[in-house]
């Protein structure tokens, strides 16, 4: 059985590298999306300070993103491509860092307590097919070091998964 071990988070890279190690051990012998979306959502909403909200949206068509699993108060369930900092990030092809929520346009307020976001793709071979959201009741909470983390524990997830059928 698997049980995450408390981890130093003064320093960024190695908390987040400890962390992927964390979740490879999770993942590993488990090949299922939707259950390997479940548990890295909780292990990064338990090991990750000062979040409200941590979780997937897929692509269901071209033009929608809906929920996947996640860890948090209840969410939007369809995200427009385009629209809020989720559909924008899938629009634009790139990781979104907002320091304030409230300084975006288009803005969809899930939780109206979430001041912060996050937003990296989540690639195959076949390009984008969702995203992995963090949202912090703090202004400012994510940086530069914190989105190259999320995204190496995005990529782990994305190959210990298996997206067909």
């Amino acid at each position: 059985m698997f049980a995450a071990t408390a981890i130093d988070t003064t320093n960024k890279p190695a908390f987040y590298n400890e962390l992927a190690t964390q979740l490879k051990a999770l993942l590993e012998g488990e090949d299922d999306s939707i259950a390997n979306a479940a548990n890295t959502s909780a292990l990064i909403y338990q090991m990750v300070p000062d979040l409200n909200w941590a979780g997937f949206y897929f692509l269901q068509s071209d033009e929608e993103l809906v929920l996947g699993p996640f860890q948090g108060k209840p969410a939007c369930v369809r995200i427009a491509v385009g629209k809020g900092v989720c559909g924008t990030a899938v629009d634009l092809g790139m990781s979104m860092l907002i320091k304030d929520v409230h300084d975006f346009p288009g803005h969809i307020a899930c939780d109206a307590d979430s001041r912060s976001e996050l937003v990296v793709l989540l690639r195959d071979a076949d390009g984008v097919f969702g995203v992995l959201d963090l949202d912090s009741p703090l202004p400012g909470r994510f940086d530069k070091e914190d989105q190259a983390g999320i995204e190496k524990l995005a990529a782990i997830y994305v190959a210990a998964s298996s997206f067909e059928g």
